[in-house]
């Protein structure tokens, strides 16, 4: 079953008189449990992609559809529902707010679900404990380390249980072994509890990760190279 379809999706941007074209004609189906990456050099389109793809952005033209329901038919109240409740956002900058605990930072999203606080409470340590982070929940952000950092952006995605996580560049600021741990940490995540994720990355790591790489030049989704080709493109 394709959870996200973009169907002939462009994205143009306006500056002043000139229009700068991010993407031109996208056609792409995401099934149920991908474990997906989109590659392609800087300034490619992949972040604009996945942008599109989680409705954080609107496309110039085509159209992207989420469970085989068009965002263009969706009223606003609609779309906002959409993004809470079947959409989850990993950061490469983590966007923890520093002067809430971890606990404090991952139940955020829920104050939207209007849910009762016991269940709030049960959501976030079940999240937590799914990251393996449980005992740092009464910290603060500047307490935790590149990695356990990531754990908290993941965990706070994973709370409202989502269908699909779409991060951006979800390893590109850590060091390789906190890396490693994040990338297998959401693999497990994907095989045992059927979270598909999308990935904007070109971390070679990453890459090596996933089950489908598809590739964006100058717009465009074009064939994709073999993997070996493909790493020695983002090394």
């Amino acid at each position: 079953m394709n959870l996200i379809e973009l169907q002939s999706v462009s994205k143009h941007y306006t500056m002043g008189d000139v229009t700068v074209p991010a993407l031109s004609g996208i056609d792409l189906a995401i099934e149920d449990g991908e474990f997906l990456a989109i590659t392609g050099p800087s300034g490619s389109g992949k972040t604009t992609l996945l942008n599109l793809a989680g409705c954080l952005d609107l496309p110039t033209s085509g159209e992207v559809l989420i469970g085989g329901r068009s965002t263009a038919e969706c009223p606003e109240r609609e779309l906002d529902e959409l993004r809470r409740r079947t959409l989850g956002m990993i950061f490469q900058a983590f966007n923890l707010i520093p002067v809430l605990t971890v606990r404090e930072n991952v139940a955020l999203p829920l104050h939207l679900h209007r849910l009762g606080a016991r269940e709030r409470e049960q959501r976030v340590g079940h999240a937590l404990e799914s990251v393996g982070i449980r005992k740092l929940a009464g910290s603060l952000p500047d307490k935790l380390s590149g990695g356990q950092r990531q754990r908290v952006g993941i965990a706070r995605a994973l709370v409202t249980r989502p269908r699909v996580i779409l991060a951006d560049e979800p390893t590109a600021s850590l060091d390789s072994a906190n890396a490693l741990a994040i990338i297998d940490l959401m693999r497990v995540l994907n095989r045992e509890q059927g979270v598909t994720f999308v990935f904007s990355t070109h971390d070679e790591r990453l890459i090596k990760s996933v089950d489908r790489v598809v590739n964006v030049r100058d717009g465009r989704l074009v064939r994709a190279a073999p993997q070996r080709a493909l790493l020695e493109e983002v090394a």
